[in-house]
């Protein structure tokens, strides 16, 4: 991999790591705002001159378009979602999501669909200068684009599932005291727990605290790999939406009531 990143970087005139920055994940609004987002999204290497025109767009490999268009073929995207929009029919509604994204080139730039958060859900700086005339206020957040009430809704339920999801944090359990309760539970010593081992028995009890620690006491992975002896991505690559096992299941029944 040190290979392949010196030589991509000497090739391509740049430096640091291949991939080095966090991709953007938005919460969208979806009525008002999914289809003028992955028109948006879809026409950037049009917009960046990477291709000449729509039909050079319709077969680049390096954007999800060419996958809805058929021309190009990718398993793991999902594309009926985006065609149910338009119609029943799969050939129509590529011919009208292809109208569709045929009317967006002449947009250019969309302030609406860019900047802060704010800047997003009110439609742009000159929408934010007149709220802001008018002392009107909207709930916003930079990592969700939709209206006021939704954005508002959206931080609810997340308030609502944090406070659930962090009880056991609110009720003074520690990292310390969930490695001592889960090596209990496996009848391992605590020290053998956080050794590092890859035995099978000891990589089980570690995704167990793994999971608990970072899910309901609201630890980064990079704290709880410190404490267990392994490497952040070791952690990393316990699966954070895996079914909770029987285990922990019973350890945080014990400690809930």
């Amino acid at each position: 991999m040190t290979g392949f990143a010196v030589s991509y970087n000497l090739r391509h005139k740049r430096h640091g790591h291949v991939f080095q920055n966090r991709y953007k994940s938005i919460v969208c609004e979806e009525d008002p705002y999914l289809l003028e987002l992955v028109r948006y999204i879809h026409l950037n290497p049009l917009r960046a001159g990477l291709v000449k025109n729509l039909e050079r767009l319709n077969t680049y490999p390096w954007s999800g378009h060419s996958v809805i268009m058929g021309t190009v073929e990718r398993s793991w995207q999902d594309t009926d979602e985006i065609l149910r929009q338009f119609a029943g029919m799969e050939s129509a509604g590529r011919e009208r999501y292809l109208r569709f994204v045929a009317d967006g080139i002449q947009e250019g730039k969309r302030p609406d669909l860019m900047g802060g958060g704010l800047i997003r859900s009110a439609g742009g700086w000159s929408e934010v200068m007149a709220m802001k005339r008018k002392k009107e206020r909207m709930a916003f957040d930079d990592r969700i684009l939709g209206s006021g009430e939704f954005v508002a809704r959206v931080l609810l339920e997340a308030e609502e599932r944090e406070s659930k999801n962090l009880r056991l944090k609110r009720k003074g359990i520690t990292l310390e005291d969930l490695i001592s309760e889960v090596a209990k539970r496996y009848g391992l010593d605590r020290e053998e727990l956080i050794s590092g081992s890859r035995r099978h028995k000891i990589s089980e009890a570690r995704k167990d605290v793994t999971q608990l620690a970072v899910r309901k006491l609201g630890m980064s992975c990079a704290e709880v790999a410190r404490h267990m002896g392994v490497s952040t991505a070791c952690i990393s690559r316990i699966p954070a939406t895996e079914e909770i096992s029987h285990t922990a299941q019973e350890i945080i029944l014990k400690w809930n009531t």
